[in-house]
């Protein structure tokens, strides 16, 4: 690598292993046909920033690796110098789920990091929050419209009397009827929005509006505080609008709203107050991904991975698809077999939850993933898994669940942005790291979002939406453990209030529930 900026006339690539017999094009804009790289190696044709060129001659059928990983076999044959991308390139079929390496290369603990904490908000429950916002959870799409317009309303009228609470959210989704309730994975949506209710930045607080006739009834949703048959329809914890003492539509938003200041009243009490890093519980996640976020973005991620599991805190990576390519290397890394068969049954159960759709792994790549230089899922893959770093797995969550323990945790999630994020939610994560190559302007309003450039031209063209650049790592202008540093100490700053980019601009998405079950 070089200190030189890529945008310069110099051409530069990227090989990641000495094993690789293709490397990416770090230039912006690309490199022309004619190019010549420090190894001497022309380019046959213009290849794009991020895409690969062949080191060597390749034959058809030739095995054709990246992070020392075969990615794909050659479609025809590629001459050293010539552009690989995914329509020259065939994926190979997916590993096997029998005879995995089973904890035979677990990492052994480092040394803790002592003396690292954030300012952060303590609930009753143990957990800490990084924000103090306000959530109402809601049981059935149909009632969303009133909330939000009740919010209108508790934003205008009521937060300005409470100076300490952040904001105030509606949990609002798409489930709750016209859906088969009892139907074999129904338990996913109902129980991630009961654990999302549970999040730590909503200070132990429960808000619930109901509309009254929907499959999912609020002792459904959330049984320890409401009682089946009969819950008060109107009170400190529920709105019900379809009971009787509501009589028009300003009626159900005086009810909100009385509600809502009950419980603003308790939060505007809470105070920031120093807490270990232990306390932490980071959600990691990675979208509009390109060939950089392997070499960049990831990395760095991986390494404040590391720094916080020997911190203390709890780490959560994801993505079924974009580890299914590299079950090996987790399975082998896992703190014992009991987490390995544990990894194993979340990949099986979603093979057999992608063969019922018809669809396969490769569905996962998107057209921008492919513009940014990813041919396929495998390629995809291995540089999604580095943003876990090199500790071992000490547990598996499935989707919907909550977190439960230290250190490094695979939460198994579809790996669409909005539902991982939904899911990561409701495991318990207070602040979520998105790091993205393509460029993405996701947020979520109950969780800080810190989003990470896989490139310096992204971070520059968006520079009021990244974060952190990480493509100083491609320049040379920086080490990835001098990144990885830089981001933790972002996290916890971010986690003692630091307020993100798409904080600034209270830019956010909807929670997306994923639900395996049939629709009705």
């Amino acid at each position: 690598m070089s200190t030189e900026h890529p945008g310069i006339k110099i051409p530069r690539c990227i090989r990641m292993n000495s094993r690789d017999n293709v490397a990416i094009i770090v230039n912006d804009n690309g490199l022309p046909a004619g190019a010549r790289l420090e190894s001497g190696l022309v380019l046959r044709e213009f290849i794009p920033q991020g895409h690969k060129v062949a080191l060597s001659d390749l034959a058809e059928g030739d095995e054709v690796l990246r992070y020392g990983v075969v990615i794909g076999t050659a479609a025809r044959e590629l001459p050293a110098g010539s552009w690989v991308n995914e329509r020259v390139l065939r994926m190979p079929e997916p590993p096997s789920l029998e005879g995995l390496p089973v904890s035979t290369a677990v990492p052994p603990p480092e040394a803790p990091l002592e003396g690292y904490t954030f300012e952060g908000y303590r609930n009753a429950d143990g957990g800490v929050g990084t924000r103090n916002v306000l959530g109402i959870s809601t049981t059935v799409q149909c009632v969303v419209g009133v909330v939000e317009y009740a919010l209108e309303r508790i934003r205008k009228e009521l937060l300005p009397r409470y100076p300490n609470v952040d904001g105030v959210v509606a949990l609002g989704h798409g489930y709750g009827c016209g859906v088969a309730i009892d139907a074999p994975g129904a338990d996913v949506p109902i129980r991630t929005l009961r654990n999302i209710a549970r999040n730590p930045n909503f200070g132990g607080e429960v808000m619930l509006v109901s509309l009254g006739c929907e499959k999912l009834q609020p002792a459904r949703l959330m049984p320890e505080h409401f009682q089946a048959p009969a819950a008060p329809g109107i009170g400190q914890d529920l709105v019900r609008l379809q009971d009787e003492e509501h009589i028009g539509f300003n009626s159900m938003i005086d009810s909100i709203m009385a509600m809502a200041d009950e419980h603003l009243q308790r939060l505007n009490a809470r105070r920031r107050e120093t807490c270990p890093a232990s306390e932490l519980v980071v959600g990691m996640q990675c979208g509009g991904s390109d060939a950089f976020s392997g070499v960049t973005a990831n990395p760095a991620l991986g390494f404040a991975s590391d720094l916080l599991v020997r911190a203390g805190a709890t780490v959560m990576f994801s993505e079924v698809t974009e580890v299914r390519d590299g079950i090996g290397q987790l399975t082998a890394r896992a703190a014992t077999p009991d987490v390995a068969r544990e990894l194993i049954s979340q990949m099986d159960w979603y093979d057999q939850y992608l063969n019922r759709g018809q669809a396969d792994r490769s569905a996962n790549t998107t057209p921008g993933n492919k513009r940014g230089g990813l041919s396929n899922i495998v390629e995809k893959a291995m540089g999604s898994i580095v943003k876990s770093g090199s500790s071992a797995i000490q547990g598996v969550i499935g989707p919907g669940e909550r977190v439960q323990g230290k250190g490094l945790i695979y939460a198994a999630t579809p790996a669409g942005d909005f539902v991982c994020g939904t899911l990561q939610l409701a495991a318990g994560m207070n602040v979520h790291v998105f790091t993205t190559g393509r460029g993405t302007p996701y947020g979520l309003a109950e969780v800080p979002v810190i989003k990470v450039a896989t490139r310096s031209e992204l971070a520059r063209r968006w520079h009021d939406l990244m974060d952190m650049d990480a493509g100083r790592i491609a320049t040379g202008e920086a080490g990835i453990e001098d990144m990885g540093w830089e981001l933790f100490q972002l996290i916890l700053d971010v986690a003692s209030g630091r307020r993100t980019w798409a904080e600034h601009w209270g830019i956010s998405n909807d929670l997306v529930l994923f639900n395996p079950g049939p629709v009705t």
